[in-house]
């Protein structure tokens, strides 16, 4: 009886039809470790931890025999050369695409297509150059607040502002304020300059000896993450005051 056929690798191997089959397997998702799965990923880790790929795979929902999801999802990325074109293909073209039927098409182009419009429904993004700028973007919220709320601006690289964050409540100062709270988002959303901003209850702006430590402590901190800290304004009702224009706090250059 003649032995079975050979399959050669490509390291000059013998791999038997066994083998080559195994090789060709791949793990469907409910076989995977389940803190693997991109589903529960997405839950625990937020969205920000999961690939292109991963995402398209929970829209995708299920693979098919010898293509999970996630491979199903890397190839439609790898055929349309990326999300961005993805986006603008034609519910024809997806549904040429093996694997991928009326269904899986109109769940991606919904999605994709939901995305675009939140896109362009936002707003210019403010610019924060100075603390006039400051006061125009929080001061209506703070100057009148009871008690002391401690803020982050986050800025990209152009000062265009990504968001503004709390960081704490209460009494402001650097024995209450943990440096970690306050570079926290930064490091979340990869913010290459944040400004701290609080409020003075008491309506006066001028700044206090703790704001000025809080300051000091805050930017040798950023200094080390490598994160400018570009001022920190302090909020009161007529008006902002700059410990950086003030020369409190910050090293001097």
């Amino acid at each position: 009886m003649p032995f079975p056929p050979f399959a050669a690798g490509n390291a000059g191997g013998i791999i038997t039809p066994m083998a080559a089959t195994a090789l060709q397997y791949r793990a469907l998702i409910r076989e995977m470790p389940t803190d693997e799965r991109p589903r529960e990923r997405l839950r625990s880790r937020g969205p920000e931890a999961l690939s292109n790929a991963e995402l398209l795979a929970i829209l995708l929902r299920t693979g098919s025999r010898g293509e999970n999801v996630v491979a199903l999802a890397t190839r439609l990325l790898s055929r349309f050369e990326g999300v961005n074109a993805l986006g603008r293909a034609s519910f024809a073209e997806l549904c040429a695409e093996k694997h991928v039927g009326p269904a899986k098409a109109a769940q991606v182009i919904a999605a994709l297509a939901l995305g675009q419009r939140i896109m362009s429904a936002q707003p210019p993004r403010a610019s924060v150059r100075s603390p006039e700028d400051v006061f125009a973007l929080v001061g209506a919220d703070m100057a009148l607040l009871e008690q002391e709320h401690l803020k982050v601006i986050l800025l990209n690289t152009r000062n265009q502002v990504m968001s503004v964050r709390q960081v704490n409540r209460g009494n402001v100062h650097s024995a209450v304020v943990r440096v970690a709270e306050v570079f926290r988002d930064a490091i979340r959303e990869n913010a290459p300059n944040i400004i701290l901003v609080h409020n003075h209850p008491s309506g006066d702006p001028s700044p206090s000896p703790d704001d000025a430590a809080l300051t000091k402590q805050v930017e040798e901190a950023g200094r080390l993450l490598g994160i400018d800290v570009l001022d920190h304004v302090v909020i009161g009702r007529s008006g902002p005051a700059s410990l950086r224009e003030l020369g409190l706090g910050f090293a001097k250059n």
